[in-house]
């Protein structure tokens, strides 16, 4: 059967880019010019549409299912329900829960229940109409809070209500509450938000001669999708050959499978390619969101502001069914309390089963949550002891060799007290332009002219593991292939690690130069033919693709040295600019002579090193591989009168380890920062009674532009010695510190408590 038409193929990295230097991405012409192939853009002569139905209750039993008028529908060549699934009928990423189709319950808005496949989506969307199904509703679970009270009779899940419960102990806490002489409480509210990809979850699944299935799917983590797909289609694993489409966008969203799946099972009952490609709404509806948090914090401290205690507990709502949460759970627990020294702790998290929209993995997944309720609480402790934002946290701040909350010694630098004092000397922008309206609140819609403005400045402070945790068995494999081709040496580099737009294509590259002194690289297309490369998720694959290549490109050159010794008689040699040198004699050989026809191959896993699980009773372990600070500073504008708001600037200090690539990490910073600035004005999914009041881009805002202010950058590089290169990931931790810091500068132009992100015009006012 003929390949897909536009499925992506080999990108070329051209170029002189080592590690350390901007070339530029492969990839990135493509995109601006609209040329570049995503998921949605797949073709193939001959293939049919599929379509979900989806259920429109948060919870509800089926009484029956009647996909007679649809299945007589011309045009429509399959409806399937849960009794054509073949195998497993139920899938997920970290416990099979989750039902490929409803069986005889519906647990939230937007569950699917049947599928059609047909010669047209609109054939397929009419014929999803006439399936009938009779709905016994009943009353959704909502209050995750309430879940976790009474986990027996909010019942969602048959194993329960409780996710997981993750307790964290420290010291003697009520020892400590006694002695406190400074005591602050509060409690903090994050709304869902969503990973808003620009890109909606698209695939093509083409039936095989051997009875399995071809998937061109955009998604995070293929091999992990492969472990999930085959038992439910009756396949083994070798039979489903995945290969990467083209993603735009994840953050998280595409870690769990959407369309994988039900695409396939229509392409083998159909015999022919079948096509699934989201509108935006439902994209709302086939993919977790971030999970909304409730958390309750108690800080004790001496009157100088020394830290004594923390209470604290957070309640995420995971939704229906368990995805990533119990990660997200464990994160927000260890990382609860921040990068601050607390001799007494007690936290505890939770995760609740309820019918609210599912959730799962989103950018800084879990420590996004407790990062903005620890900020403000240190905020508030600052307003206490009569000490300056920037004060409290340096006078509490971590170093290397200090515990976190989990009893983990950071064994690598945490250079916060400097990351502050470089942040508090930057510039603060000046004083707004008003004859200008665009430099104001409400912009040109001339809301003010200037009168009731008021500028406000925050703080935020970040810290997130990077990498998979308590002890996960973490690896990414990779493939480099040296040959030479038309006299030229060439390096492949074959991995299964996804593209999401981070700019990992590039980086491989810039690595295979690096390490091999040749400067034509290509990238092969990632698919299962390849060993697995984890997730591109927990801003991890710099980190572990990374390594991967090195240590295969690092094989690849030994061998190649070695035959250059063998033919030279020379020990002393080294590779460059393609070329044999030997310390004393110069150029031997260049790097195609020394090939000829029989190139070199190499293939090797890279694990990082170990790490634990906390403990079930106290949470303590060694869990994370390596854990990343971000500091912000946001400078805001308000309309007290109004509740309008303007951020006028973003600062930011990170410390990456060593700058891989820094355009691309910019890029990183800036677009985590963006994320954060949404979550902290704008951004949430409205639910009312399980139900989503707002499935699309017109309701659900995200930042523009317009919205998304300058930005001052201080990249920091104290390289971590446990990491390739001594990097240390990006991605996530600038998502973090961005939001509290905002809100922090908002509670400072208007006196507001603000304990609820996203921060609404109505509770800037009154």
């Amino acid at each position: 059967m003929a390949a897909p038409v536009k499925a992506p193929g080999r990108v070329d990295a051209p170029g002189r880019g080592r590690v350390g230097d901007s070339p530029p991405r492969p990839d990135g012409t493509l995109k601006v010019t609209g040329e570049f192939a995503y998921a949605s853009d797949l073709w193939m002569s001959g293939m049919l549409w599929g379509a979900t139905l989806r259920s429109p209750h948060p919870r509800a039993r089926i009484r029956s299912l009647d996909v007679g008028p649809a299945l007589a529908t011309p045009g429509v060549h399959a409806v399937l329900t849960h009794e054509d699934v073949p195998g497993a009928k139920v899938f997920g990423l970290d416990l099979p829960d989750q039902p490929v189709l409803a069986v005889d319950e519906v647990r939230y808005q937007g569950e699917p229940v049947a599928l059609v496949a047909a010669d047209h989506p609109e054939i397929a969307r009419r014929a999803l109409d006439r399936i009938v199904v009779d709905y016994e509703v009943l009353e959704p679970v909502t209050d995750a809070r309430a879940v976790v009270a009474d986990p027996e009779r909010y019942r969602v899940q048959e194993n329960g209500g409780i996710v997981r419960h993750q307790p964290v102990r420290v010291g003697d806490v009520d020892r400590a509450r006694a002695e406190a002489e400074v005591v602050v409480t509060g409690e903090y509210e994050v709304g869902i938000q969503d990973q808003a990809f620009l890109g909606p979850e698209a695939g093509l699944a083409v039936p095989a001669d051997d009875g399995g299935v071809d998937l061109y799917v955009s998604t995070q983590w293929i091999h992990r999708d492969v472990e999930q797909i085959a038992p439910c289609l009756d396949l083994p694993a070798e039979r489903i050959r995945m290969t990467m489409a083209g993603v735009g966008g994840a953050f998280g969203g595409r870690e769990d499978l959407s369309m994988q799946i039900h695409a396939a099972m229509l392409a083998l009952r159909t015999g022919r390619p079948v096509k699934m490609s989201y509108n935006r709404r439902e994209s709302f509806f086939g993919h977790v969101h971030r999970h909304p948090a409730w958390m309750r914090y108690e800080y004790g401290a001496t009157k100088e502001g020394r830290l004594l205690y923390a209470d604290v507990q957070i309640v995420l709502d995971g939704g229906a069914y368990t995805s990533s949460s119990m990660n997200v759970v464990g994160n927000a627990a260890s990382l609860g309390v921040g990068p601050y020294e607390f001799p007494n702790l007690r936290i505890d998290g939770y995760g609740a089963y309820t019918n609210n929209p599912p959730c799962g993995a989103m950018r800084g997944f879990g420590a996004v949550q407790a990062c903005f309720a620890y900020e403000s609480m240190m905020d508030r402790l600052a307003a206490a002891c009569g000490l300056t934002p920037v004060q409290i946290r340096h006078r509490n701040a971590v170093t290397q060799g200090s515990r976190l909350a989990t009893g983990q010694i950071i064994d690598s630098p945490a250079p916060l007290a400097p990351m502050l004092e470089r942040l508090e000397a930057m510039p603060l922008p000046p004083v707004a332009d008003t004859s200008d309206l665009r430099n104001l609140p409400g912009g040109v819609a001339q809301t003010t002219h200037g009168e009731g403005v008021v500028r406000g400045i925050g703080y935020g402070v970040g810290i997130k593991n990077i990498c998979f945790s308590e002890g996960f068995d973490d690896l990414s494999t990779a493939r480099v292939r040296l040959e030479a081709i038309g006299g030229e040496p060439t390096v492949l580099v074959h991995t299964a690690a996804a593209e999401v737009g981070q700019g990992l294509v590039t980086l491989k590259a810039q690595i295979a130069r690096t390490e091999l002194g040749v400067d034509r690289v290509t990238i092969a297309p990632a698919d299962n033919a390849v060993g697995n490369a984890g997730s591109s998720s927990a801003s991890r694959q710099s980190y572990m693709t990374g390594g991967a290549v090195k240590a295969a490109c690092e094989a690849v050159r030994a061998e190649l040295l070695a035959r250059a010794a063998r033919r030279t008689g020379r020990g002393d040699l080294s590779v460059r600019n393609g070329v044999i040198v030997s310390r004393a004699a110069g150029e031997v050989a260049t790097v195609a002579e020394i090939l000829g026809d029989d190139p070199i191959e190499e293939t090797r896993e890279y694990h990082h090193r170990p790490t634990t699980p906390l403990d079930p009773v106290t949470g303590q372990g060694s869990s994370h591989t390596q854990l990343a600070l971000c500091v912000h500073r946001a400078v805001v504008d308000v309309d007290v009168e109004l509740g309008l708001v303007k951020v006028v600037e973003l600062a930011a200090v990170q410390d990456v380890g060593r700058i891989m690539n820094r355009q691309s990490l910019e890029g990183q910073i800036h677009g985590g920062t963006a994320q954060g600035l949404g979550l902290a004005v704008m951004e949430e999914i409205v639910v009312a009674d399980g139900a989503i009041r707002n499935p699309s881009f017109t309701d659900y805002l995200i930042p523009t532009i317009l919205d998304m202010p300058p930005m001052r950058l201080d990249i920091v590089e104290y390289p971590d010695p446990h990491a390739p290169y001594g990097l240390r990931g990006a991605g996530e931790p600038p998502t973090l510190s961005s939001t509290p810091a905002i809100v922090a500068a908002l509670r400072d132009a208007t006196g507001k408590a603000l304990t609820r992100v996203p921060v609404r015009p109505e509770h800037l006012v009154g």
